[in-house]
């Protein structure tokens, strides 16, 4: 293969789809890199109206000038066939959102690299972010994957770890690792043949896929330590946002921090500007900012303004 100075800048197809895919395509842009090609998914219905709203990935090709071609599947000749015409040196892939072909990953000289967000083989699949933060590890971070036709399967060419601060909610954590990433490929294809001569094999041990978050795991149990569903609130912000019940409604939960505290699951054991204290299995959990069926987001002293909560009330029922 020629020496990195002979392709810099790379002919690129970029693939992704969200805020953290974008990230990167600014990154490869920033970097000088032609980008030839980008894929992305279709423009979804979004917001109160339900309008059709391009992807993140989608609004940073066009203010570009980068052709665009968003695909159903990729499984047709037809379908394949922009891919192909692209004639790119590599493509750079960032949570799409659809699975590539054999036939699709061979096209690019150098085949096709994946961002992913957690420390392969921990943490395979659509939620890794979320899901690292759920199971209290203490890092994550960002590889830099050849593909292959498995979900999240290929060879490591570069590993890059970050610590998961007591703190982190799914978006801080999410643009950390998006900055991250896009540092790591840019830096991947200024190496690449160096990094592909000593790519790593992922090990057959320690894989945990990331399933894909639903919505019938945001109900808050407070029969379970504060700790843990400490670690379930920061996960689950934003979506599919962690939750209880009083009187009958339901009840966002955004923001909580573990305090000392005994009582009933669910027990309110105070409620002032401060925050709303209430019992879980072991300690407590301080509520700072909640959301009522229909309203806003508040803190507690206004969400108390309005909502008269006394010690000994219960969420949960």
């Amino acid at each position: 293969m020629p020496a990195p100075s002979e392709w810099l800048p790379m002919k690129i197809i970029f693939a992704g789809t969200p805020e953290f895919a974008a990230s990167a395509l600014k990154a490869l842009i920033a970097a000088g890199h032609e980008i030839v090609l980008t894929l992305t998914q279709p423009d979804r219905p979004s917001g109160r109206g339900m309008k059709l709203t391009p992807s993140p990935v989608k609004v940073v090709a066009e203010q570009h000038g980068i052709p665009v071609w968003q695909p159903e599947k990729l499984r047709t000749g037809e379908q394949q066939a922009p891919v192909a015409a692209a004639q790119a040196d590599v493509m750079v892939v960032a949570a799409y959102g659809l699975i590539l072909p054999q036939a699709v990953l061979d096209m690019p000289r150098y085949g096709c690299l994946n961002i992913h967000a957690s420390l392969l083989p921990r943490w395979r699949g659509a939620a890794p972010i979320q899901r690292a933060i759920l199971a209290g590890d203490a890092e994550t971070g960002i590889c830099i994957m050849q593909m292959d036709a498995g979900l999240d399967t290929g060879d490591i060419l570069s590993t890059h770890i970050t610590p998961i601060a007591a703190d982190d909610t799914a978006v801080t954590l999410h643009d950390k690792l998006a900055a991250q990433g896009a540092e790591a490929i840019v830096a991947a294809l200024a190496d690449l043949d160096a990094l592909q001569d000593r790519r790593k094999k992922q090990p057959a041990e320690d894989v945990i896929y990331a399933e894909k978050l639903r919505k019938e795991e945001a109900a808050i149990d407070w029969s379970r330590p504060a700790s843990e569903l400490d670690r379930m609130i920061r996960a689950f912000n934003p979506f599919p946002s962690a939750q209880t019940a009083w009187q009958g409604n339901a009840v966002k939960v955004w923001c909580a921090v573990p305090v000392c505290g005994k009582g009933l699951p669910g027990e309110i054991l105070a409620a002032d500007k401060a925050g709303i204290v209430v019992a879980c299995a072991t300690d407590a959990l301080r509520i700072t900012e909640l959301q009522k069926a229909g309203g806003k987001r508040m803190d507690a002293a206004a969400f108390l303004a309005g909502n008269p909560l006394q010690p000994g009330d219960r969420f949960g029922l």
